[in-house]
C-alpha cells in the first residue's frame, strides 16, 4: 500500500478549517440574552394561560415540580442539540462552503424554524413508546418520575458521547429510555418485563432507526457514483486546497443541504421533546393543558354526534351488556393485549360517555377544571384502544364501522394532541441555542476520522443531499430518524465508493456506540426510575 507524500499531508493539514476561533464578547452576550428571554417567555405563558382560567394557587409544589421537569427536558433538547450539531455542519465546514462560527449558528437559526414548523406527528408517535397506564397517571409520583428518569437517562448518555466525540443517535437514546422505564414499571408490578412496552410501535420505531443509517450510506454512495458518471469537473473529487472554496454551484448545494438537514433535524428532533413537555403540563396542570380549549364549539358538538353514532355501531356489532368498569377492561387489554368479550362493549360505554360529556358541557372549554384530566384520560384510552384494536383487527368490523371508529379517533385526538405555541418556542430557542456549543468535539469526528483522506466537495454534496430527503421524508411519516446515523453512514458510504477506505477504529466505536445505546440508555433509566419511585 502506498504511502502518502509528506507534502500531501502537508496540504491535508493546510486544508483543515480552523475550528478553535473563540466567539465575541457580542455573541456571548446575544446567546445569554436569548436564553434568557426564552426562559422568561416559558414561564410568562404558563403564569398567562393560569390566570386566564382564574387558577387559585393553594400550594407550589406542582409548580416546583412543573419548573423543574421543564427545565430538564429542556435541557435534553439543548444537549441534544449541541450533540447533533455536526450532522448539518460537517460536509459545509470541512469543504469550506462556510466559516465554522457562521455556519453553527446558521444551523441553529434552521433547527429554529424547523422546530416551529413541525407538524407534531413525531411528537405522539414517541408518547405511544409509554406504558398506558403511567401515561393516565402523568400527575402522580410514579409519572413524575417517569419523565424524570427518562429525560435524565437520555441526557447523561448523550453527554457521554459527546465527551468521547461519537456521534451517537439522540433518537436511539431517548427510545431506549423509554423502554427502560416501560420495563422497570412492569417487573416492579411483578409482571413480565416485555408487558411495560407497546412493541410493535417500539418494532416500527426501530425499522427506522435501523434502516436510516443502511438508507444513507448506500444511497449516498449511489449519488457519489452518479455525480462522477454525469459530473466530469475533477475539482469536485479532490479535497480542499488550503481553505479555496468550492465551485459556486457545489458551495450552493452544500449550504442549501446544511440548511435542509438542520430544518429537517429540528422538525424531527425538536418534536421528542415537545411531546415529553405535553406531558409534563398534562400531569401538572390538566385543566390549561389536557384538553384543546382552542376548539370551537360546532367542532365540539360535532365530536358529540360521531361519538353517537360510533357507540351505535360498536353496540350493533356486539350488543351484550357493558361491563361494570369500562375503563378497567380498556386498560388491562391495552396492558395484556389479549381481547375479552367485554372489550367492544366496554369501547362502546366509554365512547358514549365521552359523547354525552362533551355534549352536555357544550364545548371543551367548558370543561370544568376538576374533570378535565379525567375527560382526556377516558380520550387517551379509547384512542389508544381503538388503534390497538384495528392493529390486530380485533372485532372483525364492517367497512362502515371501521370508518365511524377511525373518524371517532380522529376527533378524539384532535381533542388531545396539540401542541401550544409557546411550547414549539421554548423547545425551538433551546434546540437551536444548543447547536451554538459544543459542537467542535463530532464535528471533527464526522469532518475528519470516518475516512482516512479529507472529504471532498461531491462527497459532503451527496452525504447531506441523503441525509436531507431521508429525515424529511421520517417527518412526514411521523418516525423519528436518527440525524446522525443516517449523516454519518453516508459520509462512510461516500469514502467507500471514492475509494479512499475508511477509518476501522472510528468505525468501530461508531458501531459500539450504535450498538450499546440502546441497552444502557434502558439500563440507565430503570435503574433511575426504580429510584425515582423510591425517594418519591
Amino acid at each position: 500500500m502506498a504511502t502518502p507524500s509528506l507534502t500531501a499531508a502537508s496540504s491535508n493539514l493546510d486544508s483543515k478549517p480552523q475550528l478553535d476561533k473563540k466567539p465575541g464578547p457580542f455573541t456571548l452576550v446575544a446567546f445569554f440574552a436569548v436564553l434568557a428571554m426564552g426562559l422568561l417567555f416559558t414561564a410568562y405563558s404558563l403564569v398567562h394561560d393560569m390566570h386566564e382560567l382564574g387558577t387559585t394557587v393553594t400550594t407550589w409544589t406542582p409548580f416546583l415540580l412543573l419548573g423543574v421537569a421543564l427545565l430538564i427536558a429542556l435541557g435534553f433538547e439543548f444537549v441534544n442539540g449541541f450533540h447533533d450539531t455536526a450532522n448539518a455542519v460537517a460536509t459545509v465546514i470541512y469543504t469550506h462552503s462556510l466559516p465554522p462560527q457562521f455556519a453553527v449558528v446558521w444551523s441553529g437559526l434552521f433547527n429554529f424554524l424547523g422546530v416551529l414548523l413541525s407538524s407534531g406527528a413525531v411528537a405522539f408517535g414517541i408518547i405511544a413508546l409509554l406504558p398506558v397506564e403511567l401515561i393516565l397517571q402523568v400527575g402522580s409520583s410514579a409519572g413524575f418520575a417517569m419523565i424524570f428518569a427518562l429525560l435524565i437517562a437520555a441526557i447523561l448518555w448523550n453527554l457521554g458521547t459527546w465527551w468521547l466525540g461519537l456521534p451517537a443517535s439522540s433518537s436511539h437514546t431517548l427510545i431506549g429510555s423509554i423502554i427502560g422505564v416501560g420495563v422497570a414499571n412492569a417487573l416492579m408490578h411483578g409482571r413480565d418485563g416485555t408487558s411495560g412496552v407497546d412493541w410493535s410501535q417500539a418494532t416500527k420505531v426501530g425499522y427506522a432507526l435501523l434502516f436510516s443509517p443502511l438508507i444513507g450510506f448506500v444511497f449516498a454512495a449511489l449519488l457519489l457514483l452518479a455525480l462522477r458518471l454525469f459530473v466530469k469537473n475533477r475539482a469536485l473529487y479532490k479535497a480542499p486546497k488550503g481553505d479555496v472554496p468550492p465551485p459556486w454551484w457545489i458551495r450552493g448545494l452544500l449550504i442549501l443541504t446544511c440548511t435542509g438537514v438542520s430544518f429537517a433535524h429540528g422538525s424531527n428532533d425538536g418534536q421528542k421533546g415537545m411531546g415529553l413537555i405535553m406531558l409534563i403540563l398534562v400531569g401538572t396542570l390538566p385543566m390549561a393543558y389536557a384538553l384543546n380549549r382552542t376548539m370551537p364549539a360546532d367542532q365540539s358538538l360535532q365530536f358529540a354526534a360521531v361519538a353517537e353514532v360510533t357507540q351505535q355501531a360498536l353496540v350493533k356489532s356486539a350488543p351484550q351488556p357493558a361491563p361494570a368498569d369500562s375503563r378497567a377492561v380498556l386498560s388491562e387489554y391495552m396492558r395484556s393485549k389479549e381481547a375479552t368479550p367485554e372489550l367492544i362493549p366496554a369501547l362502546a360505554a366509554l365512547t358514549g360517555a365521552i359523547g354525552t360529556e362533551v355534549k352536555g358541557y357544550g364545548s371543551l372549554a367548558r370543561v370544568p377544571a376538576e374533570a378535565m384530566g379525567n375527560v382526556r384520560n377516558d380520550m387517551y384510552l379509547t384512542s389508544e384502544a381503538i388503534r390497538l384494536m384495528d392493529k390486530n383487527q380485533v372485532g372483525h368490523f364492517d367497512q362502515d364501522t371501521r370508518d365511524k371508529l377511525q373518524l371517532f379517533k380522529q376527533q378524539i385526538d384532535n381533542a388531545t394532541r396539540f401542541i401550544p405555541l409557546w411550547v414549539k418556542i421554548a423547545v425551538a430557542i433551546a434546540l437551536g441555542l444548543g447547536t451554538m456549543v459544543g459542537w467542535k468535539r463530532i464535528v471533527v469526528t464526522v469532518g475528519e476520522k470516518i475516512g482516512k483522506t479529507h472529504l471532498t466537495y461531491a462527497q459532503g454534496a451527496s452525504a447531506e443531499t441523503v441525509a436531507m430527503l431521508t429525515i424529511g421524508a421520517a417527518d412526514m411519516f411521523g418516525l423519528p430518524v436518527s440525524t446522525t446515523h443516517v449523516l454519518s453512514s453516508g459520509v462512510a458510504g461516500t469514502m467507500v465508493a471514492n475509494g479512499g477506505g475508511l477509518q476501522m477504529r472510528t468505525i468501530r466505536n461508531l458501531a459500539m456506540a450504535w450498538v450499546l445505546t440502546l441497552p444502557a440508555a434502558i439500563l440507565l433509566s430503570g435503574s433511575l426510575y426504580w429510584l425515582f419511585t423510591q425517594l418519591f
